[in-house]
């Protein structure tokens, strides 16, 4: 299995938003849902969080097409 957990100090490197903004984004489900490791203690699955960022890049072409 290569799947990575990704910590949150990570994932703002990857995903430049606030932590409150993936929030919102998470609740609406247009987010990659956290995962609880423990008590204080969440990340989130590196391979998820890189398929949304693929869909955005994705929405640009389907944006372009629009117009």
């Amino acid at each position: 299995i290569d799947m990575r957990i990704i910590t949150r100090r990570e994932l703002i490197e990857i995903v430049p938003y606030s932590i409150v903004h993936i929030g919102r984004l998470e609740a609406k489900g247009e987010f990659p849902k956290r995962i609880s490791l423990g008590v204080n203690r969440v990340g989130w699955d590196q391979e998820e969080v890189l398929n949304w960022i693929d869909a955005r890049k994705e929405m640009r072409y389907d944006q372009r097409a629009g117009e």
